[in-house]
């Protein structure tokens, strides 16, 4: 059995910068179930936050995370974030990052919820691209071992620590166990658990079934944010329009032309994207339509084609010219606010299991992420995870965490539901009908027995849409049952039949496998 100092599941901006980090103290090894090229982190355009503008500090940062959060941030964490991303863009323009740049000065615009101009983009609405681009290559020239179309399927624990990982070669089928020094997860999100979504085909919630039959802990899973504008064209998959076109003044009307969004918020365009998107909810049940428009009309021709060029030229593509034509847009799942519970450096309650990137919890998002922190996140808990790591720490989180938690076993429904195997689609469709944007107890119980009783009767998995649909379903419960179990309202989270938030509910649900 090979062993390395440092494994990372998972290739994208949070796999291959930890990586990066990883190599300066030891042997690395990556495991990736596609291509080292395939990731979400591509598909992300609205770039990165960070405090580094003249009129911007920490500590607005700060404030403004924590705004978003709606009372369930992790406060040391989101201090951590806010003041370490600085010196974290420094290491991204070091390693060759493009920064779009104004008179040899970083750009900043503003996203919904920010106070201050603190996004950072390259190649407009093209920063995941760049940045993936521009680590993976350094990867490859630093000769870091990736394995392609490998699929981790079971961490192996042995006395209560992580020692390495089972893996499933997705092209021969063949099984092998790597060991390891430190384990960690960069896995990425589940938004393919939901019909509608702008996420890679990859992100099937790998990283939290992993660690979840590992013994990890596993919280917030209720927190999924639906991203409120992604492209809604007949036979074309959801693509997501950025946030930033509404930054830079993109209008919401309804399929009648009118302007509907200062109706719900008084923000209006720039209210946060939950608000948003169930505003777009409720207008399209007004209008009876499955969608509204993105108008950007009014805007400087120039200015669309250059601050979103991807956008632009995906649309053309599709016949669609939205500097002439709104665009219409529909909400579509895009990020998993919870994940593997994990401390400020990174450490799971399982030694010698580390997690980073959208698969971690790291309390920084609370029930609503805040508009392009997520690749900060990243950076910021990734170096961190490398400085632990290196220290010879066991990764043991538990007795260092301080958000207040209630601990919860999946629930055992009764076997009386009769049901067959599903397909793909018919999980998709279930998270999305029943575990969406709008969600009450009837049909999150439907959803969570639903789930429970197909988990009983899969087969075990032999290739690799098999492994996926296993980790699907398992994933999809924690949300589901989480969900149910959180009998409020707040900031992603919202019921119908509890459609306020409570100080009673000030706390995180944290699951963990076992009787």
């Amino acid at each position: 059995m090979s062993y390395y100092d440092y494994i990372l599941i998972g290739s994208g901006i949070a796999g291959l910068y930890t990586s990066l980090l990883a190599r300066e103290q030891g042997s690395v090894l990556i495991i990736t179930k596609s291509s080292i090229d395939d990731c979400n982190t591509k598909h992300a355009q609205g770039g990165i936050a960070a405090p580094i503008g003249q009129n911007d500090s920490p500590e607005l940062h700060f404030q403004d995370t924590i705004a978003a959060g709606d009372g369930l941030c992790d406060e040391e964490a989101v201090r951590i974030l806010a003041t370490e991303a600085p010196n974290r863009i420094s290491d991204l323009v070091d390693l060759g990052v493009p920064f779009d740049t104004i008179d040899g000065q970083i750009a900043l615009t503003t996203e919904a919820a920010h106070s201050r101009a603190r996004i950072l983009h390259a190649g407009g609405d093209a920063t995941g691209e760049h940045i993936e681009v521009t680590l993976s290559k350094r990867v490859r020239s630093m000769g870091i071992r990736v394995l392609e179309n490998c699929l981790a399927t079971e961490i192996l624990v042995k006395n209560g620590k992580a020692g390495g990982v089972r893996t499933f070669d997705c092209n021969t089928g063949k099984v092998e166990e790597f060991e390891s020094g430190s384990l960690i997860l960069a896995t990425g999100g589940a938004g393919q658990l939901f019909r509608f979504n702008t996420n890679s085909d990859i992100a099937t919630g790998d990283g939290i079934a992993l660690a979840f039959k590992a013994g990890a802990e596993i919280t917030d899973m209720e927190f999924f944010q639906f991203h409120p504008t992604a492209l809604r064209l007949p036979g074309v998959a959801p693509f997501l329009i950025s946030e930033a076109v509404r930054g830079e003044g993109g209008i919401l009307r309804n399929v009648e032309g009118r302007r509907f969004m200062q109706d719900y918020a008084p923000e209006g365009e720039l209210a946060p994207r939950d608000v948003v998107a169930r505003s777009i909810v409720r207008e399209m049940e007004k209008t009876d339509s499955d969608h509204v428009y993105i108008d950007v009309t009014h805007l400087p021709r120039h200015l669309t084609l250059t601050r979103f060029p991807h956008i632009y030229r995906f649309c053309l593509d599709h016949g669609l010219d939205i500097t002439q034509t709104p665009a219409p847009v529909a909400p579509a799942a895009h990020y998993m606010m919870g994940g593997v519970k994990v401390n400020t450096w990174g450490e799971t309650n399982v030694a010698g299991l580390f997690a980073t990137g959208e698969v971690a919890c790291t309390g920084v998002h609370g029930a609503n992420r805040l508009a392009s922190n997520s690749m900060l996140e990243v950076l910021v808990f990734s170096k961190r995870i490398t400085e632990k790591s290196s220290r010879g720490a066991g990764g043991q989180a538990a007795d260092q965490d301080k958000r207040q938690a209630v601990h919860h076993k999946l629930h055992q429904w009764p076997s009386g539901k009769a049901v067959k195997a599903p397909s793909h689609a018919e999980v998709q469709t279930l998270l999305w009908d029943r575990v969406g944007i709008m969600r009450c107890r009837e049909s999150l119980t439907e959803a969570a027995e639903t789930l429970a009783a197909w988990q009983k009767i899969l087969p075990a998995p032999t290739d690799r849409p098999s492994y996926e649909l296993s980790n699907m379903v398992l994933a999809g419960r924690l949300i589901a049952e989480a969900a149910l179990l959180r009998e409020e309202s707040r900031g992603a989270h919202f019921r119908t039949d509890f459609p306020q938030s409570s100080p009673d509910w000030l706390y995180h649900l944290v699951f963990t496998e076992g009787q």
